[in-house]
């Protein structure tokens, strides 16, 4: 337990389960209370893995509460601008005021470019795109007004940096949340809002561990396992890795949403194992 995070309040989208839910933890652990919202349903046209439910979301609630902080815990789609803004509402309504904004939320399917059917490419931006630019905006005015400064970071990939066979939507979506990232670092610097991304490789989550994911890095295996594809997962690190934890992005989230980054802002910060530099 540390108080990096003393008396601040972070937002965080996806938080039910996986990095989203890490990250809460992790910024409750140094003394942030948490707004968390989750779609807790699934998306049809994500169709190798589920997404998280309404019991994953309490137990990300209940995590929190056992670090000694206080959580508001929503249901609400990132692409759903208005249920998202009714969750932050209830969250500046319980501790008045929010100063760190992680938008975590993201989803992942698969296929090559010219077989991605239009529903997959516009979940795919509508979520890891435009439900990012959703969660800046509720947060934006609000924080402004405070008049405290802060720090927003949203969850890009190495696929936010380089070409990925195979997801040219996720790779579009997440190169898209880098330029949103630094057009805000410019707008909203005059109001000591600071605007990062975070890279990560892969992540040892659901994303990933899944028939889907499995069937991409070893397709002439029938019904894959974990140890078919291990050796695909580490080809893609300069570090011999196959993936990173969430715990390694939430110390990086940590890091970005604590005065020790004051003077960190429009930076793409990879947690990648070395994944960009292969």
């Amino acid at each position: 337990m540390g108080n990096r995070m003393q008396g601040k309040v972070a937002f965080i989208t996806g938080v039910a389960r996986g990095q989203g839910r890490s990250h809460a933890v992790r910024l409750a652990e140094e003394g942030a209370d948490i707004v968390g919202v989750d779609i807790c349903a699934d998306i049809d046209s994500v169709s190798t893995y589920s997404l998280a439910t309404p019991e994953d979301l309490d137990e990300t609630r209940r995590l929190v509460e056992k670090t000694g902080r206080r959580m508001v815990a929503e249901v609400a789609d990132v692409r759903d601008f208005d249920a998202l803004q009714s969750a932050f509402t209830a969250g500046l309504e319980e501790f008045g005021h929010v100063d760190t904004v992680v938008a975590n939320a993201g989803i992942a399917s698969f296929a090559k470019s010219w077989e991605l059917t239009a529903d997959e490419w516009r979940d795919m931006i509508d979520v890891n795109l435009t439900g990012v630019f959703h969660t800046a905006k509720v947060a934006i005015e609000p924080m402004i007004a405070a008049g405290n400064g802060g720090s927003m970071v949203f969850t890009s990939s190495i696929g936010g940096l380089k070409g990925i066979q195979n997801v040219a939507h996720y790779v579009s979506a997440k190169h898209g949340i880098v330029g949103l990232m630094r057009n805000l670092a410019n707008e909203l610097a005059p109001y000591g809002i600071r605007v990062n991304t975070v890279h990560p490789t892969n992540v040892d989550t659901t994303m990933i561990h899944n028939p889907g994911t499995y069937a991409m890095f070893a397709p002439d295996v029938t019904e894959p396992t974990v140890d078919d594809v291990r050796e695909g997962f580490v080809s893609l690190n300069a570090l011999q890795v196959p993936w990173v934890e969430s715990m390694d992005i939430s110390n990086a989230v940590l890091f970005l949403s604590s005065d020790e980054a004051r003077y960190v802002t429009g930076v793409p910060f990879p947690v990648d194992a070395g994944a960009a530099v292969r």
